[in-house]
């Protein structure tokens, strides 16, 4: 990823806040279950805010950056799973995984372009939203542990 200034990295970031909001649109859209299709639409609204809050910081508004860090634990689940692509179909066990990796992406891809600046209000947005894909990262583990604890496994 290489980029020419300050914008570029903010317009790269809102195109995949975008692409999140897409995919988890879709899920949504083709899921049967109405506990699983809520909590995807609930990932949608989650991705659109963090859209919003970077289109908001280009346009100047520094003080999304005013935020309460905490700790994030890692469960580490979607370390033991391949990447997939979404197939019309998929389980929700795969779903998750499926979600569980994208996450763990967002999460590395906002740590990467928090290095590609020098602007400290800049880094702190991609620190806060690292943090922000952290938490959908363990939602997304802990939905899977308590799905699969329901299959008996």
């Amino acid at each position: 990823m290489n980029f020419n200034s300050f914008e570029e990295i903010l317009d790269f970031a809102i195109e995949r806040e975008k692409q999140a909001v897409s995919f988890y649109r879709q899920l949504a859209d083709k899921e049967t279950f109405s506990a699983s299709k809520q909590t995807l639409a609930e990932f949608v609204e989650e991705e659109k805010k963090h859209q919003v809050l970077i289109e908001e910081f280009k346009k100047g508004n520094r003080s999304v950056v005013e935020y309460d860090y905490e700790w994030i634990p890692d469960i580490k689940r979607s370390d033991y799973f391949v990447d997939m692509k979404y197939e019309p179909g998929m389980d929700f066990t795969e779903i998750l995984r499926l979600a569980m990796k994208r996450e763990e992406k967002a999460l590395r891809l906002y740590n990467v372009l928090a290095t590609k600046t020098d602007d400290a209000d800049c880094i702190k947005l991609f620190k806060v939203l690292a943090q922000e894909e952290a938490k959908h990262k363990q939602m997304f583990e802990t939905l899977y542990d308590d799905h699969m604890a329901r299959l008996g496994d």
